[in-house]
């Protein structure tokens, strides 16, 4: 018996095996890509992939928070002028509303992996598992617009890096590179996060439709791993931005 057969007769969710019948009428409903030899193959692909991946992002940011830190020691008491600036009112709402998303994130991959594998508890399940992801991904956007609001307000008050820039005192030229490594960094983690509620919001689609469950919910717990990437990414942020001089 290929190994393909085998996963076909075999319930992955309950280890039990299907009646030849069963095991023929549901061969498709364990998809896999012509280049893996069967979905457990591909699933450790992705797995793999999407780690990898994570890896060269932890590389990306990783190169940003060593300017930072760098930058940081040098102009210390420029940089705690500059952090004072900006508002923990926002940072600690943007750090409740990413946590609370990364638990709706979490209750989605949970709940796909153990719905079994009948159309009543796919269909059940699986709009469940959307309803998390929109939610996820609606907390997600209002973290956005919580950091539309703050940059705004950071333009108001002229620390938008370029000809408007303004700050009083000698060390004007330094808190003006706080607030440009400032913007750099929550700038692309706020690009990251856009990427993962538009990919959440397709990952929602799909669920509706009762296409994962037990058996078959690898985008699932990937695009989770992404989400809570972006969330931990966040957690570094908040304090080293926002908490690191006394008010």
């Amino acid at each position: 018996m290929s190994d393909a057969t085998a996963i076909a007769a075999t319930d992955p969710a309950t280890g039990n095996a299907r009646a030849p019948g069963d095991a023929v009428a549901r061969a498709d409903a364990y998809p896999h890509e012509h280049q893996f030899d069967n979905l457990a193959q591909q699933t450790d692909a992705a797995r793999l992939g999407m780690w990898l991946f994570l890896a060269t992002e932890v590389l990306f940011f990783g190169g940003l928070f060593g300017a930072y830190t760098a930058y940081r020691y040098v102009y210390y008491h420029a940089f705690a002028e500059a952090s004072r600036e900006l508002s923990v009112l926002f940072g600690t709402l943007d750090t409740a509303v990413l946590l609370t998303s990364s638990l709706t994130m979490a209750l989605a991959v949970f709940t796909a992996q153990s719905t079994a594998d009948s159309p009543a508890a796919r269909r059940r399940s699986g709009r469940t598992i959307a309803l998390l992801l929109l939610a996820t991904a609606a907390l997600g956007a209002g973290f956005l617009v919580l950091h539309g609001f703050e940059y705004y307000e950071d333009y108001q008050e002229h620390h938008f890096p370029g000809r408007t820039f303004f700050f009083p005192g000698a060390e004007s030229g330094q808190v003006e590179l706080f607030f440009i490594i400032y913007f750099c960094l929550t700038g692309l983690h706020s690009l990251h996060v856009l990427i993962g509620v538009v990919l959440l919001a397709v990952m929602a689609a799909l669920s509706w439709k009762g296409r994962y469950y037990g058996g078959y919910h690898n985008p699932i717990e990937i695009s989770g791993l992404y989400w809570h990437f972006v969330d931990m990414v966040w957690v570094f942020l908040f304090p080293l931005l926002y908490l690191i001089a006394p008010r």
